[in-house]
């Protein structure tokens, strides 16, 4: 990953080139139950009952073995009642941590990084306090609700969804939004609603998005379970965080900014690895540059990121799973602090928190890494960086426009920071940040370099533009209020 010399390991290419044994075999059977809910369970026919005994058998040996083989039984001949269906979504689930973890697990050999931390030590997390004991679900009814909903529409399948069938999530999800509590699994089944609304009727569509409507469905299924959603916060954080990079995800009608960071304790712990996120609503309009003066005034970790400064943590809220509870009145502006410096530093070093059950899915990999030394090349108009031999493809689609990096910035670089994924069978690398040479000098390109406002050129031209359009928007608005 980094030379010897700077205190850090090799990164083992050969390791993530290596097959991983067992994940073929688990995928196979979540593809296979995934292509049963194509048609539904409401008639079952000889390949669908084939699909939920070949869930059942995958699970067989665990602690889910008698309860899945019971609703697989169940959901074979057409009786499956709502805690079948349940039990299949948990096996699904259950399959896909397995997969997560084997491949969580290569990255930490590949890249010599400690093994996830299983509890956080209490010289690095303040306040930390035991499990609640478990007690009546807040708003079992309106849970109860949407997990009948999500079970008519794995009896219908995807191909017998109707705008009738999909309405039904309407008034559960109003009811869930007003309470915070509910919020994000209000969210997920408002979301999930509206992609399925779109492609009705289902029996006309002519592709069905089979892993990600079934990742939705399990996901939300789970989470109607009570206890499922767990506790917010796990503690506090006092030391000094070094920002490594900005990840930006973009929807038509939101943005999110996740800053991936290595967190160092004020008593000399050992580092760790954190996250801090930061989302706004968006109209269409606002896009590239224009999305920071969304998510600016909500997180002053921004300036920071675009300033290249560490922050001063004071008791600040963090989750068991690593993620920040951000509060601006619980951090200060640092000392300069360069990412590349820090992930040739202390990278290596810094321990992962744990993964939540339900967020244990291939998808949500991303693993901070440092890469030098490497040769770039494209194959079919493809990037990928040679590492000793073993190619390492780089997703170039995940660099934000609201940045001043490149593709071809990447493809001219010597060394990266970014965020190690797996997707299609294969690890990728999206780029956060690359030092490239120019005019013989060495040269920082930042996907995050614009979040506190910048001088750049491309960069005031785009939070003009933006600001232009928001005037515009808020003019309109004003005029439809006074109306």
């Amino acid at each position: 990953m980094v030379p010897a010399d700077a205190g850090g390991g090799l990164m083992r290419g050969d390791l993530l080139a290596d097959p991983v044994e067992g994940i073929d075999e688990a995928l196979a059977a979540v593809d296979t139950f995934d292509g049963a809910l194509v048609a539904g369970l409401l008639r079952p026919g000889a390949a669908q009952a084939a699909a939920v005994a070949g869930l059942a058998e995958a699970v067989g040996g665990t602690p889910l073995a008698a309860r899945v083989a019971e609703a697989a039984e169940r959901a074979a001949a057409g009786a499956a009642g709502e805690e079948h269906f349940v039990a299949l979504a948990a096996a699904r689930s259950a399959l896909l941590g397995s997969v997560h973890d084997a491949l969580a697990l290569r990255i930490d050999e590949a890249v010599g990084r400690p093994a996830p931390e299983e509890e956080s030590s209490s010289a690095a997390v303040e306040g930390k306090s035991s499990p609640p004991l478990a007690g009546p679900e807040h708003g079992a009814n309106l849970l109860a609700a949407a997990r009948s909903w999500l079970c008519d529409l794995a009896r219908s399948g995807w191909r017998g969804i109707d705008h009738e069938l999909v309405a039904g999530a309407a008034p559960v999800v109003s009811a869930m939004l007003p309470d915070p509590e509910l919020r994000r699994r209000a969210t997920l089944l408002d979301g999930f609603a509206a992609e399925l609304a779109a492609s009705c009727p289902g029996a006309t569509l002519e592709r069905v998005p089979v892993r990600r409507w079934a990742d939705l469905w399990s996901r939300a299924l789970l989470l109607t379970v009570p206890g499922s959603a767990g506790e917010r916060s796990d503690g506090s954080l006092t030391g000094r965080l070094l920002p490594l990079g900005v990840d930006v995800q973009e929807h038509a009608t939101a943005v999110q900014a996740q800053v991936h960071a290595v967190f160092e304790p004020a008593d000399g712990g050992a580092p760790r690895l954190v996250r801090a996120g930061v989302s706004a609503p968006k109209p269409d309009t606002i896009v590239g540059a224009g999305l920071w003066q969304l998510l600016r005034p909500r997180m002053s970790l921004l300036g920071a990121v675009s300033e290249g400064r560490s922050m001063e943590l004071d008791a600040m809220p963090v989750t068991a799973e690593g993620d920040l509870v951000w509060d601006d009145e619980r951090a200060r502006a640092g000392e300069p602090a360069d990412p590349f410096a820090t992930a040739r530093v202390r990278l290596s070093a810094a321990t992962a928190a744990r993964v939540a059950p339900l967020d244990r899915h291939p998808v949500r990999i991303a693993a901070p890494v440092l890469l030098e030394g490497y040769a770039a090349h494209s194959e079919e108009g493809r990037l990928a960086f040679d590492l000793a031999g073993q190619r390492l493809a780089v997703d170039t689609d995940r660099i934000p426009a609201a940045g001043p990096l490149t593709p071809e910035a990447v493809a001219a670089s010597h060394a990266c920071v970014g965020l190690l994924r797996w997707d299609a069978g294969e690890f990728l690398l999206q780029p956060l940040a690359v030092e490239t040479t120019v005019r013989k000098k060495t040269v920082a390109v930042h996907a995050g370099a614009w979040a506190g406002g910048t001088t750049d050129k491309a960069g005031v031209r785009a939070e003009k533009a933006a600001t232009d359009a928001v005037a515009v928007l808020r003019e309109r608005a004003g005029r439809l209020l006074r109306k």
